[in-house]
């Protein structure tokens, strides 16, 4: 589910936009300062659903080590604590 953070003082001017995308999937979260005091989110079980979709920057900080794919060494598969 995507989400989207707003202020408490854009929240209130932003009403009708907000109901829209709760309804159409986006969960809103209504922010004071940094801190979440309220999430708007749709009542249709059918929106809620999470999506395949992939979105760049979604995990900053995210990485995958060069030897990811790498084989593992016997130490692994026997078990050994060398």
């Amino acid at each position: 589910m995507f989400a989207k953070q707003i202020s408490v003082q854009k929240s209130e001017a932003n009403w009708e936009e907000l109901i829209s995308l709760a309804h159409n999937g986006v969960q809103i979260n209504i922010m004071q300062g940094d801190e979440t005091i309220a999430k708007i989110v749709s009542a249709d079980t059918t929106a809620l659903q999470i999506t395949t979709e992939r979105i760049l920057g979604a995990h900053p900080g995210a990485w995958i080590s060069e030897d990811f794919d790498a084989p593992l060494g016997d130490e692994f598969w026997l078990g050994n604590d060398a």
